[in-house]
């Protein structure tokens, strides 16, 4: 690029640039759409009893807010204040401002396209884009405001405040058309529950109540709270759900709020009467008594596209189940009944019915699973049909990537897969992968003149069953079913050329893991073994530059270079006279030579060579990690709309010290330097724990830090 270039794209930078500022400039009024008679909203406060509100709930019930700023900066109003108030006016003026534009334009377009453009982009879509990404400035509305008041008053009064009082203040007398609305909340005195009474219809649901009493969110002496009335319906149908009443709803629960003297602001008192009526059939005026039910027959249509047809199905009866099939049960009967939880004689429990959902689609053997309770009010009972749909026993998968990076300017890698569900009859499943990558580098240490010189190959088999695989160990009453307990067996191994020293690795993993409740997870490998075999160790003085312009630095002094015993170490690669240390035959004859003393050598170069060749050893050895490790991991979240929660997860690792163990009851071989061997390789041996813990806080609706 010339000067002239460069100066010429530097003065037009600088134009663009003061463009820009002169638009942001132009748009800096914030009042620009603020008409004299009204006000600008800058800021809300809310007070409660003269004490300033910082709950994001109360914030959230204001109708007006401020424009968003960025660092005080309001962004969002100044774009939306370039926008043009009405730019089909703007058009029309520019176009007929010169009369010969118009007739210009007329003989290179068409009348419609010349309408046309009054709708394109630069002259009526822009505008609409800066509308909608900016923000309209926020007009004091005092109807908006009493709005305002009123549902932070509604929102006290669910809270027990139920003779609050609101008034607001709007304050501009410090800028102009600017101004702070201040809420003030009088919340009087809060109303006390004083006592509660209930009336249940179902002698089976009150015995349930009875036993569970302590656990009410409504107590005698507490403050009144609607959210508290609204917890305790929603628990008292879980306990009935969960304890027979399969048919419970949530609409047969009621309060009537009993007070003497009606709401009088002396008597703060309250009583609280729990009512549950009876189940309203929908369309009758009659009433059905809730009751306990108990499972009489559990179904199991192990392929359910036949449950529907009018032709008989073969079965088996096993531990309390009946399990229908057509022509030849393809599933183990115990992997199907260990993933159902509702059992004959037992009664209904509605956790029951979403482990077995759970467990079932665990299993990734079938579609999400059809559950189907059929009542007999006459004698209590249920019958339980459950539908199976099975998936698909191979499934194929082929993934492909292109890549580019610093090592290599063109990569290409291909990862085919297969599934095999049902390995052995108990919904084992079966994963087979295999990956190839290609890529091309223009690393000058590698001799390979084929276009894809850095390749890595590998493929992994994993084996999961649907439970945990002990000898000898009967599990299931240490960690049961519904804790969705899973083993994994995998075995894998990759090659990779000329990347770094070609390493070869094969790996191997026996592990468990189990979710006793849905925001814990209890992660154990009982046996991770890896074991990495460099296979081109030669390599290692192409690989790492570093050592090797250290060590060559020593050799080329004169006390080494003109040392005839040496002479055939070096060489001149490019015939420019530029001596150095051949590889591998240089570096490790000139290594031998000085640690050996057949060469003088001061001390200095002597710790540095032995420097260089501690780290050449360690680097290029051959690794073997025999290692178990366990990890818990919580968290608090609730739901999908649960913003503020905490995770945390521990890992501890421990790596070599079975084997250190064991090795006091047999010798193991040993290297030169003491180190055990096994497989002819030094094992590593360590302890190590890992600790993270995220938290995760909602200050507003949408904004989480």
């Amino acid at each position: 690029m010339t000067f002239r270039e460069s100066f010429s794209l530097k003065k037009n930078t600088v134009k663009i640039v003061l463009l820009f500022l002169g638009l942001i400039i132009n748009s800096c009024n914030t009042l620009k759409r603020v008409e004299d008679d009204e006000l600008l909203l800058v800021k809300n406060n809310i007070n409660a009893s003269g004490e300033k509100v910082t709950d994001e709930n109360v914030k959230s019930l204001i109708s007006q807010k401020p424009n968003s700023t960025l660092l005080g900066y309001p962004l969002g109003l100044n774009i939306y204040n370039l926008a043009k108030e009405n730019p089909d006016s703007t058009y029309q003026a520019w176009l007929y401002k010169n009369p010969k534009r118009e007739n210009r334009l007329r003989k290179l377009i068409s009348q419609k396209q010349l309408d046309s453009l009054g709708e394109s982009f630069f002259a009526k879509g822009l505008n609409n884009w800066l509308k909608k990404t900016g923000q309209a400035p926020v007009i004091i509305d005092t109807s908006k405001t009493r709005k305002s008041i009123d549902r932070v008053k509604a929102y006290y009064g669910n809270r027990g405040y139920f003779n609050a009082r609101g008034s607001y203040k709007i304050d501009s007398t410090n800028k102009k058309q600017r101004a702070t609305i201040t809420y003030d909340i009088d919340l009087g005195q809060a109303f006390i529950i004083d006592s509660t009474f209930r009336k249940i219809a179902s002698p089976a649901i009150d015995s349930i109540y009875k036993k569970t009493i302590n656990n009410s969110f409504i107590a005698p002496k507490s403050q009144f709270d609607l959210n508290n009335l609204t917890n305790e319906r929603e628990r008292l149908t879980d306990l009935f759900r969960n304890n027979g009443i399969y048919n419970f709803q949530e609409s047969s629960i009621f309060y009537n709020i009993i007070s003497d003297t009606a709401l009088v602001a002396n008597d703060q008192k309250l009583n609280v009467e729990l009512n549950i009526n009876n189940l309203k059939k929908r369309g009758d005026t009659t009433k059905l008594e809730y009751k306990v039910y108990t499972f009489n027959k559990v179904n199991i249509y192990a392929d359910h596209l036949y449950a529907d047809i009018n032709t008989p199905l073969d079965s088996v009866v096993y531990n309390g189940y009946t399990i229908f099939y057509k022509e030849k049960l393809k599933y183990k009967p115990k992997a199907l009944t260990d993933a159902i939880f509702l059992e004959k004689d037992s009664i209904y429990r509605d956790l029951n019915r979403l482990r077995t959902y759970r467990q079932i689609s665990n299993l990734n053997n079938f579609k999400y699973p059809n559950i189907e309770i059929i009542p007999d009010t006459l004698n209590n009972t249920l019958e339980s049909n459950i539908y199976l749909a099975a998936r698909d026993k191979y499934s194929f998968n082929f993934e492909t990537d292109i890549t580019h990076s610093i090592i290599q300017f063109a990569g290409i890698s291909f990862t085919p897969g297969l599934s095999i569900r049902n390995v052995f009859g108990g919904a084992e499943n079966l994963s087979i992968s295999a990956r190839a990558s290609l890529g091309a580098s223009r690393d000058a240490t590698i001799q390979d003149d084929r276009f894809f010189n850095v390749q890595e190959y590998g493929g992994d088999i994993n084996l999961d069953f649907p439970r945990f695989w002990f000898p000898f160990v009967n599990t299931k009453k240490i960690i049961p079913y519904y804790m969705v307990p899973q083993t994994r067996l995998s075995l894998g191994t990759s090659f990779q050329q000329n990347i770094g020293l070609d390493k070869q690795t094969f790996n191997s993993i026996l592990g468990y893991n189990w979710t006793p409740k849905t925001e814990t997870k209890h992660t154990i490998e009982l046996l991770n073994i890896q074991y990495v075999k460099n296979v081109n160790i030669d390599r290692f003085f192409n690989v790492y530059r570093n050592s090797f312009n250290r060590l060559n630095a020593i050799a080329r002094q004169d006390i080494y270079l003109n040392n005839a015993d040496l002479s055939d170490l070096y060489e001149d690669p490019d015939n420019d006279g530029t001596i150095r240390l051949s590889i591998p035959k240089g570096t490790t004859g000139f290594t031998e030579t000085i640690l050996s003393g057949d060469v003088t050598s001061t001390s200095v170069d002597f710790e540095e060579v032995r420097s260089i060749e501690e780290r050449r050893e360690r680097l290029s050895q051959n690794n073997l990690i025999f290692a178990s490790n366990y990890t818990f991991t919580k968290t608090n979240k609730t739901s999908l709309t649960d913003n503020s929660f905490h995770q945390f997860k521990f890992k501890v690792e421990s790596a070599g010290n079975f084997l250190s163990l064991i090795s006091n009851f047999i010798p193991f071989n040993k290297d030169e330097s003491g180190n055990q061997l096994v497989f002819s390789v030094p094992y590593s041996q360590y302890i190590k724990t890992e600790f993270d813990y995220v938290k995760h806080w909602e200050v507003s609706p949408s904004k989480v830090i």
